[in-house]
């Protein structure tokens, strides 16, 4: 049988004007996702995902590798089963991203706004810092229960307030009757890149 090593190994990538590029992986691996710093796969045959780091991010491996373990046993995140120097294998999660039920027109609710509170709590006690939440690593599963992915950066030192401003926008504006529960992409898009720039920020926190 072949190993979380060696599927790691398989994975190759170029670098191209247009950013990284997959070259090539084992057929025993299914692309599932990119994100900044890596790829994911589904590990076929299993209920698995293999994340590689690309080359000049393959330092954070490590780092995501030692939060998740001190995360072990927090039913909000997911279990680890392998990290190597670039590589972490963690349970696949399945449902949908915040994003994609904003996109889909899928209702939250305000239980699940909690249930990310009591989650993000949960890792502060293990003396971490959550940081960087946003709508694509918080999801939603069939069992409607909440998990919460990519946690590279928990144990940043500054004080991010990503998930009290998102929190903040969901009761001021989502929760009211005649807002609309299904925004475009390119809108929510929008909306980010405004809120990157702080263009959003005193509408948000007035």
């Amino acid at each position: 049988m072949i190993t979380y090593n060696e599927l790691a190994k398989s994975v190759e990538f170029s670098s191209t004007k247009r950013g990284i590029v997959l070259e090539r992986k084992s057929n025993d691996l299914e692309f599932i996702g990119a994100g900044r710093s890596a790829y994911v796969f589904k590990i076929k045959s299993t209920n698995k995902a293999l994340k590689v780091f690309f080359p000049e991010f393959s330092h954070i491996a490590g780092e995501e590798a030692e939060i998740y373990q001190l995360l072990q046993g927090i039913s909000y995140f997911p279990t680890m089963y392998d990290a190597g120097d670039n590589y972490l294998v963690i349970d696949l999660i399945e449902g949908h991203t915040l994003f994609e039920c904003l996109s889909k027109g899928i209702e939250i609710k305000p239980d699940k706004i909690n249930k990310i509170d009591e989650a993000l709590k949960r890792a502060k006690d293990q003396g971490l810092n959550p940081s960087d939440i946003h709508l694509r690593n918080l999801i939603i599963t069939p069992e409607e229960q909440i998990k919460i992915i990519d946690v590279a950066r928990f144990r940043q030192t500054k004080n991010c307030t990503q998930w009290d401003d998102l929190k903040r926008a969901f009761y001021k504006f989502y929760c009211k009757p005649l807002f609309p529960k299904k925004i475009p992409v390119f809108i929510l898009n929008s909306i980010a890149a405004l809120y990157k720039k702080e263009i959003l920020i005193n509408l948000v926190r007035r």
